[in-house]
């Protein structure tokens, strides 16, 4: 494929590693947003090729990962209702609640479904207008204009047996709660190239005034990635601030506007809980007001439940990267992708997935 080969040359990959490396004079601390970025810098072992001068470490970009454990055991109790047909994309069946995953309901008889699109779940409320269709909408602002699609196309079409258990998230916030923790190290971002085609880059534009910091924003493939760490590093040593994009064959500084105006349109920002992390203000979605009636935990009248993380898990720390994967003492031992006990060794774009998977156990 063209884009392999264009983005993924062994020779221009070293040209960009001798770059930071006559580049860089003195420590410095980066941190990739992104699960995906981090899964691609550990699978091309990119942060091996990295002066030892250069640290990178891992954010809390999972959307997985970080949607919090009790909207899990929510989503189980959804699942397990009569009537209701439950889906949801495929890495968040396997994702641990308190006590079970989707995967265990669909195992005692829940009617649970992995979709390749809140589209998929649509069409499935049409062709069984007898069952509640439940998706489970999680994700960073990327998947938010599709899932606002659905809700829109859903009252269009006038289908009442549809609704979302929404849990959006946003990266602005979340780098400002990185940045303002009194154990912040960062002095660089890499930030996540699809979140920015949607959104572009205005929202950047404050935090990286306020903290003096380089904010880049980049693609996924290896050249993305080692040309971002060099504007980066780049920018540090030459004492300067401010947003840059490195992938400009996607982002834009307005976004996309049109997939801007549904997602407010359907979508209001609102306080969330992050898993591992706690309560980021301003940092989620929720339905309007006007759109409540496809809100599955106000359809499903479902009360707070209270839940608790297994004392071994460290994905907290590792999500605003103050430790690394293999830091945990559960890593590779009790907490495998067969039996996980935390987000980050589940999902696709987990750190601690990455680090078992590409061997980085030590």
């Amino acid at each position: 494929m063209r884009f392999l080969d264009e983005y993924r040359r062994e020779a221009d990959a070293q040209k960009f590693v001798r770059a930071i490396e006559q580049l860089v004079t003195r420590p410095w601390t980066i941190m990739e947003i992104c699960g995906g970025q981090t899964h691609n810098l550990i699978k091309f072992g990119i942060d091996r090729l990295l002066p030892q001068a250069v640290t990178l470490v891992h954010g809390p970009g999972c959307p997985v990962c970080v949607t919090p454990l009790e909207l899990i055991d929510k989503a189980i109790c959804i699942a397990q209702q009569p009537g209701v047909i439950f889906t949801s994309f495929g890495d968040m069946l396997r994702v641990p609640g308190s006590n079970s995953d989707l995967l265990s309901a669909r195992a005692r008889g829940a009617d649970v479904r992995m979709v390749y699109s809140p589209l998929d779940a649509l069409t499935l409320a049409q062709k069984n207008p007898d069952r509640e269709v439940v998706f489970f909408a999680v994700g960073f602002e990327t998947t938010a204009p599709g899932n606002a699609m659905a809700v829109w196309q859903a009252r269009e079409l006038g289908l009442r047996n549809f609704s979302i258990l929404c849990a959006h998230v946003l990266v602005p916030p979340a780098i400002r709660a990185i940045l303002a923790s009194p154990d912040n190290h960062i002095q660089a971002f890499l930030a996540a190239g699809h979140v920015c085609t949607v959104m572009g880059t205005r929202e950047y534009e404050p935090i990286a005034a306020q903290y003096r910091i380089p904010i880049v924003v980049t693609g996924f493939e290896p050249l993305d990635l080692l040309q971002g760490l060099y504007m980066a590093l780049r920018a540090l040593e030459e004492g300067r601030w401010g947003v840059e994009i490195q992938y400009t064959r996607s982002v834009t500084r307005q976004g996309n506007q049109a997939a801007q105006q549904l997602m407010y349109q359907v979508f209001e920002v609102c306080d969330r809980q992050w898993r591992g992390i706690g309560l980021i203000p301003a940092s989620g979605y929720r339905l309007r007001a006007t759109w409540a009636e496809f809100d599955a935990e106000r359809r499903f009248n479902l009360v707070d439940v209270r839940a608790q993380e297994s004392p071994l898990c460290i994905a907290g720390q590792i999500l605003q990267g103050l430790k690394k994967p293999p830091h945990c003492p559960a890593f590779g031992t009790e907490c495998t992708p067969e039996h996980p006990l935390g987000a980050p060794m589940v999902s696709s774009e987990g750190a601690c997935a990455a680090y078992y998977q590409y061997g980085q156990h030590a």
